[in-house]
């Protein structure tokens, strides 16, 4: 792929606050993830969080205050204040396992395969804990730290938004 292609992808990356990108055409294929960078990079769900507060600015203009716009301020969210959380209260000790991306929640890798994991589980750092199946691609989504799944809040099959709460994860 020629740099000029590249640059394009990373504008059209830019406009449409994407955070990951994969093109393949017969040339090759490409995988373009943008980091982040300053205070905060470490923190797990940083890059999610801040491209949300990004995509939430224009939300709040429209919407007024709440929970999105909290969020735009850099603030934390209320899960209970959010119509996708699925009314879900995080204690100080757990937090929320968000969709990066529009899709459609699987609990398991195949039909007939059974769950990542169960309400009550014990994970570990990277161990797959779901898919979100958009375009056609199949995405795990892994733990970012250690814990105990306390709730999962979305049903197999179910569609869901970019940021919607997926499980609540209690961190060890």
């Amino acid at each position: 792929m020629e740099v000029r292609e590249l640059k394009a992808l990373l504008a059209l990356m830019r406009d449409y606050e994407l955070v990951e990108l994969e093109i393949e055409d017969k040339k090759g294929k490409v995988r373009l993830v943008r980091g982040v960078s300053g205070p905060g990079a470490e923190r797990p769900g940083a890059v999610l969080h801040r491209t949300m507060r990004s995509a939430a600015a224009g939300a709040e203009a429209a919407a007024g205050q709440g929970a999105v716009g909290n969020a735009a301020r850099g603030g934390r969210v209320n899960p209970a204040d959010s119509d996708t959380a699925g009314g879900a209260e995080l204690a100080p000790n757990q937090i929320g396992v968000k969709s990066p991306m529009v899709g459609t929640f699987y609990r398991s890798p195949a039909p007939n395969a059974p769950p990542f994991i169960e309400e009550g589980d014990a994970v570990r750092k990277g161990q797959p804990l779901c898919i979100i199946e958009a375009m056609k691609m199949m995405n795990e989504i892994e733990a970012e730290c250690a814990g105990r799944i306390v709730r999962i809040v979305c049903e197999n099959g179910q569609p869901v938004e970019y940021g919607q709460m997926l499980m609540v994860l209690e961190v060890a």
